[in-house]
């Protein structure tokens, strides 16, 4: 397997998980960052390496009128505020060809959102930065289609790609986890990420806004960490409740290191067999 740099985590083979998490949304500043350094600090005393996810734009909401976070300029003086300040990589959503030279300079994992993956501009253009690239499977996809968007990547000259899996649609506003899809993108040569938060979303399950069924994310966890993963993300936040987006899904920063312990121990295990 490819393995993937990312400052000084390596990422991929027989190498332990790399945590993901924070916020859905970049909100409030000081609350974003106090969000990143509880979840540093679980990690650190877990010795799980980590990098922090916020999105400066959520250009997917459901409603026009929902928040869609800071922007591009002001999210990622906040996003280059946090990685300096936690000293570890950041991570954030792309939307369109124009914002990736601005997101390419801060930084270290440009985001391909589901809905987006077989974008091909948008893909190969962000490639072409050198980037660490994480491309979520689209819920309409099959995991063997995903080798379509590593062509697209390994075209423009990178191999630094990570595949996420984030549910499949299942009937109308559902998603399931089909864990078969976890060993077959790992078949493809590359790290394997799981979104443990996503995937128990409920795609507009609350009319103007995405419901979702936090309540499942362990059980899932524990599952996709069994079947062999290389990255772990979750959604993650102080008060879910008060959450701009994805409030339903968020995971309680409080109920993370109990879940990560889990992880650990289920990991050592699973590494045997990737």
């Amino acid at each position: 397997m490819q393995t993937v740099q990312i400052q000084n985590i390596t990422v991929g083979a027989q190498n332990p998980i790399t945590l993901i998490a924070g916020p859905c949304v970049i909100e409030e500043p000081e609350r974003t960052l106090k969000i990143g350094r509880a979840i540093k600090e679980i990690a650190d005393r877990l010795n799980i390496p980590y990098i922090f996810k916020a999105s400066y734009d959520k250009a997917n909401r459901s409603s026009y009128n929902s928040f869609r976070g800071p922007g591009l300029k002001e999210g990622l003086s906040i996003l280059a505020h946090i990685k300096k300040e936690l000293g570890v990589p950041v991570v954030s959503d792309i939307h369109c060809v124009t914002q990736i030279d601005a997101a390419a300079e801060v930084l270290d994992i440009l985001q391909i959102p589901a809905f987006l993956c077989r974008q091909t501009d948008l893909v190969y253009q962000a490639a072409r930065t050198g980037r660490v690239i994480n491309v979520k499977k689209g819920q309409f996809l099959a995991p063997l289609d995903m080798k379509n968007v590593i062509t697209k990547i390994e075209e423009a000259g990178n191999h630094k790609i990570l595949l996420t899996e984030r549910g499949a649609t299942f009937g109308y506003n559902n998603l399931v986890v089909d864990f078969r899809a976890l060993p077959i993108m790992r078949s493809l040569g590359y790290p394997v990420v799981f979104d443990a938060t996503h995937s128990v979303q409920l795609p507009g399950g609350a009319g103007t806004s995405s419901s979702g069924q936090r309540e499942f994310v362990p059980y899932l966890t524990r599952s996709a960490v069994a079947a062999g993963i290389d990255m772990l993300f979750m959604e993650v936040h102080d008060n879910p409740p008060e959450g701009k987006s994805d409030a339903c899904n968020m995971l309680y920063v409080d109920k993370l290191e109990e879940l990560l312990k889990d992880v650990l121990a289920i990991d050592s295990v699973a590494r045997k067999h990737k």
